[in-house]
Parts: structure tokens; sequence; C-alpha cells
């Protein structure tokens, strides 16, 4: 066999196994049980040697070598250019491979419900009411002011949590303490509104520099759900809520309650009359619909439109390629999986 025919046979036989996997059960459970986890832990341990963000770096030299590499070599060597695109085409393959065999194949496995061996409860609007009824005092009762948090003991505290609840949830134990990175292009992503993203390529997830002290924990647990395997965005909220209110930090508790307020006020204007929408801001108290403005006020002074609604459009696109088929909308799904769980434990699992 030729060197051309492996190079060539060798990608185009890893793409059908790709494929085979994405559409056999059995084999994309193996993967996310049994191949998964070891892959994770090797990239992890690779990534976690640099302070920086090796996948943003790889990203950004890759977008590098695919603009100047075609001129450089048109310029050098004279190939057609027929010749140099399709060596960036070869390229582009590789990474898609990487991208799936390092943790794109996830999204084929079983969803939450599956996982965690929990019926799926559909609710109306009382039953809602009574779920917010409880949301709303324990958001109320878990305020605390928080001007700056220990990183060190906030991950300590979701890390702690997530063994302790995992395996009853369905989701992967941490293994070590995997280590959060700084987003390399922070303003860039602020300007996106992207507080927090999973690095696929390296298995390391990244961290907005700026995010705000009460926003902090529950994006760690967002994107260490991510970490674990998770690639439904309202699984990975789901997650963070439960394992932050669950947490032993009071601080990290109120952080879980209070990050999905958005999710659940959005809800509640959907299934409640004005009156009653209205009637529920004001059961709130006064410190968190101002911590609640503030984080608004803040994070629309960084938000470019243009920037913004160019990256919703890719990533709506990109998650409907992977099986979520609601796009962007998948985040305020949470609302849903929280109210479930909620109908579970007073109900199934007494």
């Amino acid at each position: 066999m030729t060197k051309k025919t492996i190079r060539y046979s060798l990608p185009v036989a890893l793409l059908l196994l790709l494929g085979l996997t994405q559409h056999i059960s059995a084999w994309s459970v193996y993967y996310a049980e049994c191949i998964y986890p070891l892959i994770a832990k090797a990239l992890s341990a690779f990534s976690s040697l640099f302070p920086f963000s090796v996948g943003d770096l790889f990203i950004l030299l890759s977008i590098l070598w695919l603009i100047i590499h075609p001129i450089y070599t048109r310029i050098k060597s004279k190939k057609p250019w027929k010749m140099i695109f399709l060596h960036s085409a070869e390229y582009l393959v590789w990474v898609y491979i990487w991208f799936y065999l390092a943790w794109g194949l996830n999204y084929s496995q079983p969803n939450f419900y599956q996982r965690a061996n929990a019926p799926v409860h559909s609710y109306q609007k009382e039953v809602f009411q009574q779920f917010l009824t409880e949301y709303v005092d324990s958001l109320n009762n878990s305020y605390l002011p928080i001007e700056s948090i220990d990183k060190q003991r906030v991950h300590e505290d979701i890390i702690t949590t997530y063994r302790y609840i995992g395996h009853t949830m369905g989701v992967h134990t941490p293994a070590g303490s995997p280590r959060a990175k700084t987003m390399m292009f922070t303003p860039l992503f602020s300007k996106m509104a992207i507080t927090g993203y999973m690095g696929p390529f390296f298995c390391e997830f990244n961290l907005n520099g700026e995010l705000l002290p009460a926003q902090y924990a529950s994006t760690y647990a967002h994107e260490l759900a991510h970490f674990l395997g998770i690639t439904s965005e309202a699984e990975a909220n789901f997650y963070a809520y439960q394992v932050c209110t669950h947490a032993e930090e009071a601080s990290t508790r109120f952080c879980g309650y209070f990050n999905v307020l958005s999710y659940v006020l959005g809800n509640a204007r959907g299934f409640l009359a004005e009156e009653e929408f209205k009637e529920v801001i004001t059961t709130l108290r006064p410190e968190i619909l101002e911590l609640y403005n503030e984080h608004r006020e803040f994070w629309i002074s960084k938000y470019s439109r243009v920037l913004g609604e160019v990256q919703n459009w890719i990533y709506d696109l990109y998650l409907k390629g992977n099986k979520i088929s609601s796009g962007r909308q998948n985040y305020s799904e949470v609302v849903g999986l929280l109210v479930s769980w909620w109908q579970y434990e007073k109900k199934d699992n007494k």
C-alpha cells in the first residue's frame, strides 16, 4: 500500500467510523461512557501543562494557516490553486475528525432522561406556578451579597458536589481537578456575550475573564458539565443549577439559583397573565432585582450587536447540525428540565 493510499484512505475510514458511531446507539453510548473519559483525561493532562488556552491558540493558528498557506505556497512553488485548496480541505477534514473523536461524538449519547432513568414530566400552568413559588422562595432565602470570590474554593466545592450527585443524575464525576482557563481573547468574547465555552480539541474549558462574582460559580459548573461530556446547553444549565444549589458554600448556592432567573422569568412571562407576572416580580427581593439589572447593564455595555448576531447565527447552525434541533433556544429549555426533575423528586422519587 502506497503512502498516498494510506494518506487518503485513513481519513475516509475514520469518517466512516464517526458516521457509524453517530447512528448506532450502542456505539455512541460506549464512546460516551468508556472512550471519552480516557480521551478527556489524556488531552486535559496535556493542555493543563500550559497556563493559556491551547485550544484558542490552535484555532487562531489554524485560521492564520488557512489564510497564509495557500498564498505562500502559490507564490513559492507555483502549484495550481486546485492542489493548494485540496491540501486546505484535507486539513479541515482532519480538524473535523479530531473534533468528533475528542469530544463531539458526545452529541449522539442518550439524553438526560435516559441517562438518569427519570420520566419526562409535561407540565401545565398550575404545576409551573407551584415550582415558581418554591424557586422564588429558595432564591430569596439564599441571597447574600457577593463582592469577591475565592476561585479555588469555588472549584473544589463544585467538583465535590458533582462527585456527590453525579451518578444519580446521569453525568460523569470529575477525575482529579480539571483546570479552568481564562479565554485568550476575553474582550472579543464579551462583545458576543460569551461567558464560557468548552474547548473540544484539547478538552479544556475556558471562562470569560470579565465574569462578575455572582455568576462565576454557575458558569464554572456549566462549562465543567460540558467537559464531563454534556453537549446540550439546557442540560449543562440544569447540572450547573443542581450542583450549585446543593453545594456547601452559601455563595455558590445563591449563584445557582440566581443564574437561572432570566430563564425562569422568561418562562413565567409566557405562562402567566401580565398581572400575574408582575405579581411574581414583586415577590423578588429588591437586592436581587438590583443585582439582576446590574448584570444585564454590564453585559449590554460590552455587547456588539453585529458580532453577537453573527455568532448567534453560526452557533445556532452548529447546534442544529449536531442534533440540538432547537438551536440556541436550547439554553432556555433548562426550565423544562428543572420542573420535570422537581416533579420527579416530589412524586416519583420518594
